[in-house]
């Protein structure tokens, strides 16, 4: 029924049947059953005057009706249907709708469309699907009705009522947002940066199997970040930093020999207790009975002690602190040269995969990484050569050369069969394109190189990771695909808990135009629709199991930003308002209690 002219009149079609939904477009009013579109067109309801062209989809369920600007928009159970005058245009997943069983829309606060579905919400912004899925965004996954208003959205739910609030923020503002994340969460210790893991209803940080390597990208970031704003704090925490990475090679009986992961003896901690290639973790106990250090070191902690070592030597160090960084660069990269290009541990064996030498990298377990392995040891080999001057090392850049693995390295990425496609392994190929293209010398080596960057990050490049992004187009100078690099940083959350998400069953997963099927097959996802990782997770990963009890280090992140500031890639903020560019320092103490044991002893040069 409707009031004309103050009189109220019913309308009808033959065989109607109770009409579950209204909206008003193009001057008209239109309505649904759940089966079918009408027109109300003189007190009768129309099905056959709503369109000349199209239909919706076969055999549809029509849940909700509205109007957004030119188009009349129809929920479905099998995607969405655009009227535009009067053709229909079917959307779904190759469309790029997440999700193809909606049940209801509403119209946003910025021109943008909400629809909910069975399995989370989707926001249309700019002809872009971007998908809210349940635990990180919403209380449960059957979104039921979703209203907008001033930068906010509402959606209800079976299991309740979620909010989702937009705030302006900057990548300035986010990097102080995450830098005060470390503080209050408890992430440092000791010059360290370490996720959480909730136990026992408590968060406890975790000395890992890898604590040394994967700080390295926040000392990095201090470094890049000192370079860019000349902040004495930020060089501060980098100088600190260093230090806890020579100490990683001096706590250690071995000259040379840099420990994967240091231990309080007694603290609350979580301490890792697997070890490489499923063995038991190797622990040792120092003379002082204080301190534990990790061996079995492997190839991923030099490379990472290279990678931050000679970043900190370009944009940090001073005279007097050149001296003893160089010095811990020549011992670790001497260690490995004067034992046959291997890390040679405390019972005089190597270790599992820390080695470069012919006889390995010839037996099965080392024949697949002759690519991998040989790149880092050129990384290498001219790292130290290039800061420290000594014709040791580019005598074993001879031998290394003599060995013919450049064929090798040239195609280091792996990606057949598909279970030698890994992430961590691209972690590391990229730690060392990064200082050895800088530093090499020989131009015929250097193009090789380049090329095997070029074929490593066409591989890459469909992940956007901004990490890999900034690496390869500061080295080439070459499109690194920025928009979708700073897009990434942009669409990490701000709460770093790692929640459980699912996005197997979506039916946009295509493979996006304009890149190759390698092993990945599924289009890559934003991190704002999986979680925040390391640059060794695995950014195509369609599912989540942690449930919101691992805390992610956001070291990764704050690297990327500030290479990317580094290189100009990332402009500065062209505000001054504070609001926008930093975060209240809050003194809040939300996850690991601080640590409280023992400092760490004074370096070799410091005594």
């Amino acid at each position: 029924m409707i009031l004309d002219n103050g009189k109220l009149r019913i309308f009808a079609r033959a065989g109607a049947a109770d009409l579950q939904g209204v909206a008003s477009y193009a001057g008209a009013v239109y309505v649904h059953d759940g089966k079918e579109i009408g027109l109300l067109d003189q007190g009768k309801i129309l099905t056959t005057e709503v369109a000349d062209w199209g239909a919706l989809p076969a055999g549809c369920e029509v849940r909700d009706i509205m109007t957004f600007g030119s188009r009349l928009c129809v929920a479905t159970n099998r995607g969405l249907a655009l009227l535009r005058g009067m053709t229909w245009h079917q959307v779904h997943g190759e469309d790029g709708l997440c999700c193809e069983n909606t049940l209801c829309l509403a119209q946003g606060f910025d021109h943008d469309l909400w629809i909910g579905t069975r399995r989370g919400a989707i926001r249309n912004l700019n002809g872009e699907y971007q998908f809210f899925s349940a635990a990180r965004w919403i209380p449960d996954e059957k979104v039921n009705a979703i209203a907008c208003g001033e930068k906010t959205v509402y959606l209800a739910t079976d299991a309740g009522l979620g909010i989702i609030a937009y705030e302006p923020f900057t990548l300035a503002k986010k990097a102080a947002y995450y830098e005060r994340w470390l503080e209050e969460w408890g992430m440092k210790r000791l010059g360290f940066i370490h996720q959480l893991f909730m136990v026992d209803g408590q968060w406890q940080r975790e000395v890992s199997d890898n604590d040394v390597g994967y700080s390295s990208h926040y000392l990095a970031a201090k470094c890049f970040e000192y370079a860019v704003t000349k902040d004495l704090r930020a060089r501060a925490e980098a100088v600190e930093m260093m230090k806890s990475v020579k100490w990683s090679e001096e706590i250690t009986p071995i000259d040379g020999f840099p420990a994967r992961s240091i231990y309080a003896v007694g603290e609350p901690t979580i301490k890792a207790m697997h070890g490489s290639g499923g063995l038991p973790a190797e622990w040792h106990i120092t003379a002082d009975s204080v301190w534990e250090w990790k061996g079995d070191t492997s190839s991923d902690e030099i490379d990472a002690h290279v990678y931050e070592t000679t970043i900190f030597l370009s944009l940090v160090a001073n005279d007097k602190e050149r001296e003893w960084v160089v010095d811990h660069l020549r011992r670790v990269i001497g260690h490995i040269v004067d034992n046959g290009f291997i890390l040679r541990d405390v019972d005089g064996e190597p270790t599992r995969w820390a080695r470069w030498d012919p006889a390995y990298l010839q037996t099965p377990y080392g024949y697949y990484a002759r690519g991998l392995n040989g790149l880092e040891l050129f990384n290498y080999l001219t790292a130290a050569l290039h800061f420290t001057g000594d014709e040791k090392f580019a005598a074993a850049k001879r031998v290394h050369l003599a060995q013919g693995y450049l064929k090798d390295i040239l195609r280091q990425k792996l990606t057949f069969p598909p279970s030698s496609y890994t992430h961590f392994d691209d972690r590391l190929a990229f730690y060392s394109y990064y200082p050895l293209i800088q530093f090499e010398t020989d131009e015929e080596l250097k193009a090789l190189w380049l090329r095997s960057l070029e074929r490593s990050w066409e591989v890459k490049r469909i992940e956007a990771a901004p990490w890999f992004n900034f690496i390869y187009g500061s080295l080439t100078g070459n499109d690194c695909e920025l928009d979708r690099a700073v897009a990434h940083l942009r669409e990490w959350p701000l709460d770093l808990r790692r929640h459980s998400y699912t996005n197997s069953h979506r039916d946009d997963l295509y493979l996006p135009r304009g890149y190759s099927e390698y092993s990945e097959r599924v289009k890559p996802l934003s991190p704002r629709e999986t979680e925040p990782n390391r640059w060794d997770g695995d950014f195509m990963r369609l599912d989540g199991i942690y449930g919101g009890k691992v805390i992610a280090d956001p070291g990764g992140w704050l690297d990327a930003y500030w290479m990317g500031r580094y290189y100009g890639m990332i402009t500065s903020p062209q505000t001054d308002d504070p609001s926008l560019l930093t975060v209240e320092r809050r003194g809040l103490q939300l996850g690991a209690k601080p640590y409280a044991g023992p400092e760490r002893p004074k370096l070799f040069h410091e005594r």
